[in-house]
């Protein structure tokens, strides 16, 4: 029992991780509100960014800038990690707008975020307009 405690502490940054991402998920799943549904998936993108970051990182190694004309792999970290990073970034922040300009919309039309409320509203709307 007390090995499995240290693993966990050793590795406290791959537990952070699964915990936002399955916070995350609980909010997309669980949540009714569409505004907490996109905070939810925010917070599983932090998730997965940070896990991301820390397989990337090896301790003991530099950024990938040759300096002291060092040019072995070896003494560098990785740099794809990063670049994925940063490229999910970008990608979270647009897909993060849009959603929240669509919920904007939505809260116009119909003056409510509740999904159950929607949902009976949107299908009154349609049995309203076949009669």
């Amino acid at each position: 029992m007390n090995g499995m405690f240290q693993n966990l502490l050793h590795n406290y940054e791959e537990c952070v991780s699964v915990i936002l991402f399955c916070i995350g998920f609980c909010m997309l799943l669980f949540d009714r509100n569409l505004l907490k549904k996109v905070l939810g998936l925010d917070i599983m993108d932090t998730g997965v960014f940070l896990l991301l970051a820390d397989r990337g990182y090896i301790a003991g190694r530099m950024a990938n800038i040759i300096t002291d004309g060092i040019t072995d792999a070896s003494y560098y970290i990785n740099p794809i990690p990063a670049g994925l990073v940063l490229t999910g970034i970008v990608v979270s922040v647009s897909v993060s707008a849009v959603m929240l300009s669509l919920t904007v919309r939505i809260y116009r039309e119909y003056h409510t975020l509740d999904m159950d409320a929607l949902y009976l509203m949107m299908s009154e709307k349609r049995k309203g307009g076949r009669v």
